[in-house]
């Protein structure tokens, strides 16, 4: 067992560096105006190997449901839902199905906030008392500014995360005349404009000043000023019955025995403006293509092209220096590029929204699950998906397609070992490629491919230099591939 260990890390190591050449270099560009992207064939190979790791990925760690879009500037390149909306009605995932969106909800109370100060009904250095005569709260740091709406919006103000009701432990969320009680009984946990604290009460009171300025609902500004306008009627801060018949089933940690417990819903009350709208992959994407222009193709343009890269800028930059916060977004800088965006929990959802705005890129994913990460989707979309979206939209790329050997369309298919270790050859790229499944599956949807060169007849070289056969029966199919020394069968599933 530990000869075969060192064998599969090395086999590992091989095909991370060659899928580099699958995706990226190997593959002939081809564009067309009539094309969709995700037909674009540098785009589907892209799109086929985020696919089968995603697959695998829900399957391994049994996940119920994802749902996945990939924007490119005003398009939606590729939409996809995985496993379930609800596991016991076998009712399947699909990009239109509706997730509480968690703390992604705080983007669109900060997009209402803009909309207000771009229309000259407040300022962003405001104290946060002008427009909330009621907000006080205890304060042991002398000499402290006032807190305003800028420190709101960056986590800076210093109040601390919560108010201070236990609604996370019992569910039961403080209306907002609780809201206006508890506060001033609170105390800052610092100095405010000295350091980033994270706070849902923050995001709370952002909420209420866009009721209290706009003359309506935090939900209902929303909803006709953001939602409409956008075409996301899929959206809401507010769920009617209409949405929460398509909500996904929020499933609890699975427990040790593989069964799952189911969250009863719970609207957040006053903490709603933090955390409480519903939506779909589809309408953030909507969302995600307005932050590329001055607004969507349909013409909707609720926020300057100014205002958006305002918000999408840091304003206070973390004391690594590897991002910090923009007005409502989070910015992470990683390989040259700002990542902006923003994640969400709550009760059996998590989500995920991550744009590349210089590249007019974005990734929307969301799960009906508390235990696994939505951004590690959202990332391996955007490393695989990413560098051939901008390829087949590249002005200068050359319209062919690649030249594949017909002859090959006999080998591809899924194998296995007698033991039941999993291999899958396909084409991608022009090339004969094989696929290795691994357990757990990689981490990186990238890994696992492993380039064929063809050498004479059935007979290909991998890159290490070993050759593998594909031996056929007098019909010309597949009975084995003769792997090294070893050979692996053709299996029916």
């Amino acid at each position: 067992m530990a000869d075969l260990a060192v064998e599969r890390g090395s086999e590992m190591r091989w095909k991370s560096i060659f899928v580099v050449a699958l995706i990226v270099t190997l593959v002939p560009l081809f564009v067309h105006a009539e094309v969709p992207l995700q037909e674009r064939p540098e785009v589907a190979d892209a799109l086929r190997v985020l696919d089968r790791w995603i697959d695998k990925q829900i399957e391994y760690h049994q996940l119920p449901g994802l749902s996945i879009a990939v924007v490119y500037d005003q398009e939606i390149a590729w939409a996809k839902g995985y496993g379930y909306s609800d596991v016991e009605g076998k009712i399947p995932a699909t990009p239109s199905t509706v997730y509480r969106m968690g703390s992604v909800t705080k983007v669109f109370t900060s997009t209402a906030i803009m909309m207000l100060r771009d229309q000259g009904k407040l300022r962003l250095d405001d104290p946060v008392s002008k427009y909330l005569p009621w907000f006080r709260i205890n304060n042991p740091f002398p000499d402290s500014p006032e807190i305003t709406i800028r420190q709101l919006l960056t986590h800076t103000s210093g109040l601390p995360r919560e108010a201070d009701v236990p609604y996370w432990t019992d569910h039961i969320f403080p209306t907002r005349e609780q809201l206006i009680e508890v506060v001033p009984t609170q105390e800052l946990v610092a100095q405010p404009a000295t350091t980033y604290h994270y706070s849902n009460l923050g995001l709370s009171l952002v909420g209420e000043i866009v009721a209290e300025v706009s003359g309506r609902s935090w939900a209902e500004y929303l909803q006709t000023e953001i939602f409409e306008p956008l075409g996301m009627s899929s959206s809401s801060g507010a769920p009617g019955e209409a949405l929460m018949q398509r909500r996904a089933t929020p499933y609890m940690l699975m427990g040790s025995d593989g069964s799952r417990d189911i969250f009863d819903y719970y609207d957040a009350g006053a903490i709603g403006p933090a955390a409480n709208m519903v939506s779909t992959v589809e309408d953030i994407a909507r969302f995600a293509a307005l932050q590329f222009s001055g607004g969507p193709a349909e013409g909707a343009q609720i926020l300057k092209g100014s205002t958006l890269r305002e918000m999408q800028r840091v304003h206070w930059v973390y004391p690594s220096f590897s991002g910090g916060r923009g007005l409502g977004f989070s910015v992470s800088h990683r390989s040259g590029k700002d990542f902006v965006g923003h994640g969400g929990w709550i009760g059996g959802n998590r989500s995920s929204l991550m744009m590349v705005p210089e590249e007019k890129i974005a990734v929307i994913a969301i799960l009906n699950a508390d235990d696994r990460s939505p951004g590690l989707f959202s990332r391996q979309a955007y490393e695989v998906v990413g560098p051939a979206l901008l390829k087949a939209t590249r002005p200068e790329t050359i319209a062919e397609k690649p030249v594949v050997d017909p002859a090959w369309e006999k080998f591809v298919g899924r194998y296995a070992d007698p033991w039941g270790w999993e291999y899958e050859i396909l084409i991608l790229g022009g090339n004969l490629v094989e696929f290795g499944y691994d357990y757990p599956p990689d981490e990186k949807a990238s890994a696992g491919y492993t380039i064929l060169t063809p050498v004479e007849g059935t007979t290909f070289r991998r890159p290490d230099n070993e050759k593998m056969t594909f031996e056929l029966d007098d019909d010309g199919a597949v009975v084995r591939i003769k792997r090294r020394n070893d050979y692996i069968f053709p299996t029916k599933r």
